[in-house]
């Protein structure tokens, strides 16, 4: 803290000599004709002799990241957005006045150089600057070790420093707004209307989690933060718009983790015509789609572990997961009683009234998800979890649903969608009655929507794909906080 006062302390001071002499330390005049990645993409491979017919002023700004001084010479590195290049300061070039003022600039200035290029004797190509002028002045020095910091969280709660320090952070959010953009792309093509829905809804519905709650002063009612797009978006669908997307927040009011963060990013669509196991082709088709962009290949590594996207990608229902990865009896999983016993011995914490689709969902979680570590879709979700999803036409206790993992983490979530009025008022109630037995995530009753399946909605798929934990996977992020800009952090 007394090393950082001092430096404050001194930089302060060169704030006062520079003032005094007239110079504006946050001028917005600039006008910069290149970029650091644009000139070392078109001179890199240039030698002396090519490089000294090349009359043309090259213009940068950026941040000044290293300055080595040699007296009446330095040598700056400047880094902007493309990346960093190496800058020669000479005394009798840029001008005694010049050179005077530059050398009261520090590590973190910003700076704009104008120049002609060069290679050094270690071929390191250079702009030797005919001109170099200060743009903003840095007050607060740059952390010196930051790569060697054991706090992680201080990179969170300061990512702009994170982000000029940290190649490697900056190239995270490149990579996530391409497969954005990929995602994107992928749906226009094949006849999707990307839309917008309303982010505060008055009942929180579309998902079973716990919403964020506000209020509106001049409607004097309360609001959620939505915890889905869901209920929206098929309303659309029964409008008439047969294909929509969102990219867009969800907002969960539950805990934090490293795949968890109560503000996140989700892609969720929906097609008439359609059911769910068209989407479990359609999401094969995407994933593939975005890593063949991003790699050139289907397999990559993430966290120490190949993963490999080639399809198809295999298949289990829930109970052939818990069958797969455990000494459970397929028999036992049949009945509620036995069932609950097994989840007991696992340690689990199950009501003995709780239904069985509840605990077979538990079981699940507790011995097989982890397990899941290439793509799998898991199938045959119970009822009692799945209260907007068709039950399936063979046996009533479970619904056309998948959810896909990989890493053991659930990536997606899609089912083919209940257009029955009556069956949904049925979930509904189902779900009323779990509230009133303490399950604050249950879903509630939203009679505008029943209102909405009265008028007929299509037969129809739908699907979230969670954004955050895709970044995650194709970039080898370990937490979900170093694929979001500003996670959500406790206060200090």
């Amino acid at each position: 803290m007394e090393e950082t006062s001092e430096l404050l302390k001194q930089r302060k001071e060169k704030v006062q000599f520079l003032k005094a002499r007239g110079v504006d330390l946050y001028p917005n005049d600039a006008a910069v004709n290149d970029t650091t990645g644009s000139i070392r993409d078109r001179f890199a491979d240039a030698d002396n002799e090519a490089l000294a017919l090349i009359t043309d002023q090259f213009v940068i700004a950026g941040r000044i990241m290293a300055v080595r001084n040699f007296g009446k010479a330095a040598f700056i590195n400047i880094q902007d957005r493309t990346g960093s290049l190496q800058v020669y300061i000479r005394k009798d070039r840029v001008g005694n006045d010049a050179y005077a003022l530059f050398k009261r600039f520090d590590v973190g200035d910003i700076v704009y150089v104008s120049g002609t290029l060069f290679k050094t004797r270690t071929d390191e190509l250079t702009i030797e600057a005919t001109a170099i002028r200060l743009l903003s002045k840095s007050l607060r020095p740059l952390p010196e070790k930051w790569h060697g910091l054991t706090d992680i969280e201080a990179r969170y709660r300061q990512r702009h420093l994170d982000l000029i320090m940290n190649a490697r952070v900056k190239e995270v959010f490149h990579t996530r707004s391409k497969i954005i953009k990929l995602m994107r792309d992928f749906m226009i093509e094949r006849d999707y209307l990307e839309v917008e829905t309303p982010m505060m809804h008055p009942i929180a519905g579309g998902a079973v989690a716990r919403p964020f709650k506000t209020h509106h002063n001049t409607l004097d009612m309360d609001l959620f933060l939505r915890i889905a797009p869901e209920l929206y978006l098929k309303r659309l669908i029964v409008g008439g718009l047969e294909r929509v997307f969102e990219i867009n927040r969800n907002f969960r009011n539950e805990g934090i983790s490293t795949s968890h963060n109560p503000e996140f990013t989700m892609m969720e669509f929906y097609q008439a015509y359609a059911t769910y196991e068209d989407l479990m082709t359609m999401t094969e088709e995407l994933f593939t789609f975005i890593a063949d962009n991003l790699f050139g290949s289907l397999t990559f590594t993430y966290q120490g572990q190949e993963i490999d996207l080639t399809r198809p990608w295999e298949r289990l229902t829930v109970t052939e997961a818990i069958c797969a990865h455990s000494d459970a009896d397929p028999d036992l999983l049949e009945d509620r009683d036995r069932a609950t016993a097994y989840a007991h011995s696992l340690g689990l914490e199950v009501g003995s009234d709780d239904p069985l689709g509840k605990t077979l969902i538990a079981i699940f979680e507790a011995v097989a998800e982890d397990k899941l570590i290439q793509p799998t879709f898991i199938t045959r979700y119970p009822i009692e979890v799945s209260p907007l999803s068709r039950k399936s036409a063979d046996n009533e206790r479970f619904t056309d649903r998948f959810e896909l993992y990989i890493y053991g983490r659930e990536m997606a979530n899609a089912f083919s969608e209940l257009n029955d009025p009556e069956d949904q008022r049925n979930r509904f109630e189902m779900q009323l009655r779990e509230r009133e037995a303490g399950d604050q995530e249950a879903h509630e009753m939203d009679e505008d929507y029943i209102r909405a399946l009265e008028y007929g909605m299509p037969p129809t798929a739908g699907e979230g794909i969670g954004i955050d934990r895709l970044v995650m996977l194709l970039t080898d992020s370990p937490s979900i906080r170093d694929v979001i800009l500003f996670p959500q952090m406790r206060s200090k």
